[in-house]
């Protein structure tokens, strides 16, 4: 005689989390939503991120499929945010340069 309790159902009735499908989708997408106006790559990629935390915190307790889709969500909008957050440091370190550049340092 096994022990059921010891592993989550997950038979061929068990489905994918929806939110950990939302969190892979948005976070594919975040990378073309900058031209959506109003969503924005940035909100798309926070988007991705919480709703992959939530999706496998849902999938610890129901034995849901989908904590890859949900981690892969969090991944790529995680990898997102740090290449919005390094293209802005980039260009107000051109604005600086080139600033200096045309106007020059006056002190």
């Amino acid at each position: 005689m096994s022990d059921q309790r010891s592993a989550p159902y997950s038979g061929a009735a068990a489905h994918y989390n929806t939110l950990a499908v939302v969190s892979l989708i948005t976070g594919a997408l975040s990378f073309v939503a900058h031209i959506i106006p109003g969503l924005g790559g940035f909100t798309a990629s926070l988007i991705a991120i919480v709703t992959g935390y939530m999706a496998r915190k849902q999938i610890r307790e129901t034995g849901e499929r989908g904590m890859g889709l949900a981690t892969a969500g969090m991944v790529i909008g995680t990898i997102h945010l740090v290449l919005i957050v390094a293209a802005m440091f980039v260009l107000l370190f051109l604005i600086y340069v080139v600033g200096i550049a045309v106007f020059g340092h006056s002190r």
